[in-house]
């Protein structure tokens, strides 16, 4: 299942890239879909489908052990390898380039599909990590569930086409906000 749940992210991560565009812009759907081309919004439409294989995983492991570890830190390998993986190869390109974008974000499921086996493999850690872990997961669902409405005005959030952040980065918003 390590290998179909990898695919499943893969394939629910890609659509989640469009899904704004076809519910003509709904709120709600902008909530767990990309609606722009800044980095946030990637590494948003990772961690969906990643928090939706929990589903399946709280069924197979529950939430004992080093669940929630191996969770948060599956997520926060997702939030921090997207940028450096794309911030790191554009240094040399000057660009973007979709197909070196499509296999960064493919890497990046695999990688944190790798930190989540290899974590909740391991010998029960200590309840203090645990605790740590439940602090860092809250953060990263809140963070998540917040700065789509509330995008921060730094260059991670900023989409590259429109240069505007969140919602308003969006080119069809970004037309219908232009004075003619």
């Amino acid at each position: 299942m390590f290998y179909i749940g990898i695919i499943i992210i893969c394939l629910v991560g890609t659509l989640l890239h469009f899904t704004y565009e076809f519910s003509h812009h709904n709120k709600y759907v902008a909530l767990f879909s990309a609606v722009n081309e800044s980095t946030w919004e990637h590494i948003k439409i990772c961690m969906t489908p990643t928090i939706l294989w929990s589903i399946y995983e709280i069924i197979k492991y529950g939430f004992s052990g080093n669940f929630l570890i191996a969770k948060s830190l599956s997520i926060l390998t997702i939030i921090l390898l997207i940028p450096i993986l794309f911030y790191s190869y554009t240094i040399f390109t000057k660009k973007s380039i979709l197909f070196i974008d499509v296999i960064c974000f493919y890497i990046t499921v695999i990688c944190s599909q790798i930190v989540f086996k290899y974590i909740i493999n391991l010998k029960y850690l200590s309840n203090f990590y645990i605790y740590l872990s439940v602090i860092l997961l809250i953060t990263q669902i809140a963070a998540y569930l917040y700065l789509t409405f509330n995008p921060l005005k730094n260059f991670i959030f900023k989409d590259p086409i429109t240069y505007k952040y969140g919602l308003d980065g969006h080119p069809c918003n970004h037309h219908h906000n232009h004075k003619h």
